[in-house]
């Protein structure tokens, strides 16, 4: 288009549907598997506003046989009249226009998750079919259904009912979403969550694809939301510190258990919705917890005048704890709720923790000396920390300086460009620095399995010496003392056999990553590669097939002779195959690490990695149908 065609004839005005099929991202995050979850998320979370109004106490969720889903509800019902500015039925109204909804007047819902107002109507306009059915207090059942937004039949009476309620269901549009694949994992954990922070609420899950189904109902709410979280963990006490305060416009519930674990796990809700990111009701209670600490432990002498504070990260050492707050108008940032922003919440939250908190303490002085006395020993263990990392880096070995011996370095210094593959044992190492190109790609081999961090304090992991070798290689130090500037590679690929000894390997290698150096993953640094697990010799043809799935599929498809290799592990490919298939950034694959979800991968590395056999074989039966590796 040349300057003189552009006018005013060249600005397309898009209607709302339209606009959301345009850029469904900029509504629901993304338009892969997170994206359909966000669909059924926004469904859910309608209902749940009802239950938080008081009207609803049962939700049913279905993933059909055609990969559809079902959300019926016992809640009030949409309204089903005409509405007086729009004149047209409030179900068609809610369904078909942005910002439409009872969420912005305090007459429909005092507190509600769904406060943008987009949510079912983006739903509606992301799915080939989407059927509303309505029980309402009339007596009667109401109809209608839409097709990729628009109507294609009028609301209509279908039945009558002495019940209440809302029925949704949807086929998410597989122009848009592809191939419909959802994860019902990270579905049950999050109806889960709903379940836990109203504790008076039914789930029911029901996956028909698979035949599994789930009921979550949990009457001791967070409380017992923390429990199960804490569970494999050495309690410090044995009931959690129970905080609660509720106001007109306000609600506010915490519960929380020191242990004598290392990580600190503290999980935030606003109105049900999980703000992985934090806000101001973390940064409140983060504040006013280490504030309690500090004054109490000076007024029984635990703390000398001359001692220093003692920080927060040594006081939250083990804590595991559960935030939620309910508010009449939550500030989220952006459509995907990740993070609150009311600035009002964090005075709220700090004064209700210093109040009652407080009060726990002094009517329980022997919980309030054992996490003090906890405290205070974190702290002295990180400062002995601090001092052995120091000395260690004095001595050359957790600093560039004195990399690694085994280490193969690049020869470029742009750490951009640069890229080290972490790889399972000397002679897939051997192959891989032989087949890889030395100016950008570094080679790290390691001997066996590594540490299980998720069993082992700080100071074993600093002598475990594979570990210490990724730690130096690498260069940003961990923890505390992580550095993402000093990062020496931008590209890091865990490369390991393509069988369970591998995948066990990796596994080690992400709970570490995980634990220590969780900005890597957060910032999409860490990779892992894809060898092949067949070569395929068709005449003077090679092909190389990654799982049993295409090698069957080759089968079925092959005409004439062929004859096939299985690589029983890396060492067994010689560096011109290993460059081609898994090193060769034109025909390689690689899988971006990624964190969905911070809870449910804490609860998956807690599950797997922890010493609780009866928690992971239970996973296992759970997650056993599915074929794909969890992605992390």
């Amino acid at each position: 288009m040349s300057l003189h065609e552009y006018d005013v004839h060249s600005i397309k005005v898009l209607e709302d549907m339209e606009a959301v099929r345009r850029r469904p991202g900029m509504y629901i995050g993304s338009t892969g598997p997170d994206g359909l979850l966000h669909l059924i998320y926004e469904v859910v979370d309608n209902a749940v506003d009802e239950h938080l109004a008081g009207y609803c106490d049962e939700i049913w969720v279905i993933v059909n046989e055609d990969k559809s889903i079902t959300v019926r509800d016992n809640g009030r019902g949409i309204p089903v009249g005409i509405h007086p500015e729009a004149g047209i039925n409030t179900v068609e109204l809610v369904m078909t226009t942005l910002h439409a909804g009872g969420k912005f007047e305090r007459g429909g819902y005092k507190v509600s998750g769904g406060l943008h107002g987009v949510g079912v109507s983006v739903v509606n306009a992301l799915s080939e079919w989407l059927e509303v059915e309505v029980r309402w207090k009339d007596g009667k059942v109401y109809r209608q259904r839409f097709s990729r937004g628009r109507k294609v039949t009028e609301l209509e009476v279908v039945g009558e009912t002495e019940e209440t309620g809302t029925t949704v269901s949807f086929l998410p549009d597989r122009e848009i979403f592809g191939e419909l694949r959802y994860n019902f994992t990270k579905l049950a954990q999050r109806l889960r969550e709903l379940a836990y922070l109203n504790p008076g609420l039914t789930i029911h899950l029901d996956n028909r694809i698979t035949g599994l189904r789930r009921t979550f109902h949990y009457k001791g709410g967070i409380v017992s939301f923390v429990k199960e979280l804490a569970t494999g963990k050495d309690p410090l006490h044995k009931d959690p510190i129970y905080l609660s305060d509720s106001r007109p416009d306000r609600a506010v519930e915490i519960a929380m258990l020191f242990t004598n674990a290392i990580d600190e796990e503290v999980f935030t809700f606003a109105n049900c919705i999980n703000t992985r990111e934090g806000g101001t009701h973390l940064t409140g209670f983060r504040a006013a917890l280490t504030r309690v600490i500090n004054d109490y432990a000076r007024e029984k002498r635990m703390l000398g005048k001359n001692d220093e504070n003692l920080p927060g990260e040594a006081i939250r050492e083990g804590l595991v704890a559960i935030i939620s707050v309910k508010l009449t108008s939550p500030e989220f940032e952006g459509q995907t709720k990740m993070k609150l922003g009311n600035p009002w919440v964090r005075a709220y939250v700090e004064e209700v923790v210093r109040e009652q908190f407080y009060q726990y303490l002094v009517k329980n002085p022997g919980v309030a000396r054992a996490i003090i006395e906890k405290s205070i020993a974190a702290h002295r263990a990180r400062q002995a920390a601090a001092k052995a990392r120091q000395l260690v880096r004095r001595k050359g070995a957790l600093v560039s300086l004195s990399l690694p011996g085994k280490l193969a370095d690049c020869t470029s210094e742009d750490p951009t460009v640069a890229e080290l593959f972490i790889v399972e044992g000397d002679s897939a190492g051997g192959s891989a620095k032989q087949a890889r190109d030395r100016t950008f790609q570094a080679i790290l081999p390691l001997r066996g399995k590594v540490l299980n961090v998720e069993k082992a304090g700080l100071s074993k992991l600093l002598d475990n010496q594979e570990l210490r070798a990724i730690i130096t290689a690498l260069g940003t130090g961990i923890r505390e003392e992580f550095d993402i500037t000093k990062l020496r590679y931008h590209k890091i690929i865990l490369l390991t056999d393509a069988d369970i000894d591998g995948a066990h390997i990796r596994t080690l290698l992400l709970t570490f990553f995980f634990r220590n150096l969780r900005p890597l993953i957060e910032h999409g640094h860490v990779y892992i590669a894809q060898p092949p697990l067949y070569s395929v010799q068709v005449g003077k043809e090679r092909i190389y097939l990654y799982s049993d799935e295409e090698l069957e599929r080759f089968r079925q498809s092959a005409n004439g002779r062929y004859t096939v290799r299985r690589f029983k592990g890396l060492g067994e490919m010689n560096p011109r195959e290993l460059w081609e298939t898994t090193m060769n950034p034109e025909t390689r694959v690689l899988k971006k690490v990624t964190i969905r979800d911070a809870l449910e991968a804490d609860e998956i590395f807690s599950t797997l990695m922890g010493p609780d056999v009866s928690l992971r074989r239970a996973f296992i039966q759970e997650n056993a149908h599915r074929v794909a590796v969890l992605d992390i």
